[in-house]
């Protein structure tokens, strides 16, 4: 090799070095200001570095945007809204200076399932303003997403099949695409619009298997809850489960277990009319759930009354307030379910008051996974389903 060929060959080295070098010096830099960011707490405590450390960030190339982006994992709702601010800001700049952003890259973000939900749809927003072809070619794949967002848009997608499907009088395949529909769909506006088109064509839809809600419980009641003293008070259900067991309740009564059913839909279960419409009470609702194996679930309890969740004896979370607004997936508590039989026990207190507003004792709970998918007791997995009434009640 000459003398010229070696000059030149290490001259190439040389600069590639240097820019290997800067690149990871710049990704080093990036990886402090996250950091920074993303200490930022919920007291305000690291704001002021945090606000520093986005200018710094807010400065940085479109090539920096899926590392950024990938900060997002995993950052609380403080630290999330400053990197969101940076990605836009960097996105922006590019965008008004050259019209493009790294389309490649951000494809393929988007389509990293590991990546936070928030993220990947930001990225899919962006990615969506340089290519006009990536909602179509992204959102179809998209009916069994780990982000609602996205099976949201794909199964408003099939609806508008579907719908195109019935003007053109081809129910059967209008039916077929309902149910995949059905399928991907998770949130109730979306479900129940799929349901009244299927039961129009003569297909049923049972929403207490497709959303996991528990429809059997055994229940006591009641015990004292006068001056709201109930909640924090131990009354024999939370010491032992004897379901053949009575008990002293309140005003010295004798209360033991029932067995109910809701026919509720959603699996609401009436207190008041399974048990009584006693004031001042405590109610304990109990069910079995048989798992296959070891696996976090979400616990969704809707409720308008003070409450307490145990499973398998361990207390999951609880809230003392009376008289809020009855919703779908009111709380959700992440829980681990052992394998064989698991037991969910639910404390509800009704208090004192009188008004008409004020008379609702009830609840709802189902298990699912973190997006809403139903994970169903092995033992109810293997029974047909069985209808369930529309009505707002028991």
């Amino acid at each position: 090799m000459n003398m010229v060929v070696k000059v030149g060959l290490s001259l190439l080295i040389g600069g590639a070095l240097v820019v290997l070098a800067q690149v990871h010096s710049r990704a080093a830099e990036f990886g402090s200001q996250i950091r920074t960011i993303r200490a930022v707490d919920a007291e305000g405590r690291g704001n002021k570095e945090a606000a520093l450390a986005w200018r710094e960030l807010a400065q940085a190339k479109a090539a920096a945007l899926p590392e950024l982006l990938a900060a997002l994992d995993g950052a609380n709702p403080i630290a999330a809204n400053y990197l969101r601010s940076a990605v836009e800001t960097v996105a922006q700049r590019e965008l008004e200076r050259t019209g493009r952003l790294p389309a490649r890259e951000l494809e393929k973000f988007v389509r990293d399932t590991k990546h936070d939900p928030r993220a990947r749809r930001l990225a899919f927003e962006l990615l969506a303003g340089v290519d006009p072809e990536a909602r179509e070619r992204i959102i179809p794949e998209m009916l069994n997403d780990p982000s609602v967002e996205f099976r949201r848009d794909a199964v408003a997608r099939l609806l508008d099949a579907s719908a195109q499907l019935l003007s053109a009088e081809k129910p059967d395949e209008a039916r077929k695409t309902f149910e995949l529909a059905l399928a991907g769909a998770r949130d109730d506006d979306q479900v129940q619009a799929i349901k009244k088109q299927l039961e129009a064509l003569g297909e049923k839809v049972d929403l207490p298997r497709h959303f996991g809600f528990l429809m059997d419980w055994r229940l006591i009641a009641p015990f004292d809850n006068s001056a709201n003293k109930g909640l924090a008070a131990v009354y024999p259900p939370e010491k032992e489960l004897d379901f053949a067991a009575e008990y002293e309740g309140k005003e010295q009564k004798k209360v033991s277990w029932v067995e109910h059913t809701t026919a509720n839909e959603y699996g609401v279960v009436d207190l008041a009319k399974a048990l009584g419409p006693f004031k001042g009470a405590v109610a304990y609702a109990a069910a079995e759930f048989q798992s296959d194996k070891r696996e976090m679930v979400d616990l969704r309890l809707g409720t308008p009354n003070s409450w307490k969740v145990w499973l398998n004896g361990e207390l999951v979370f609880a809230r003392e307030e009376y008289h809020r607004n009855m919703t779908l997936d009111q709380y959700r508590m992440r829980a681990s379910l052992r394998p064989g039989k698991n037991v969910i026990l639910i404390k509800l207190c009704q208090n004192e008051q009188t008004e008409d507003w004020a008379q609702r004792w009830q609840f709802q709970l189902r298990v699912c996974d973190a997006t809403g998918t139903a994970v169903l007791s092995a033992d109810r997995a293997a029974k047909s389903p069985k209808p369930a009434a529309a009505s707002g009640g028991d």
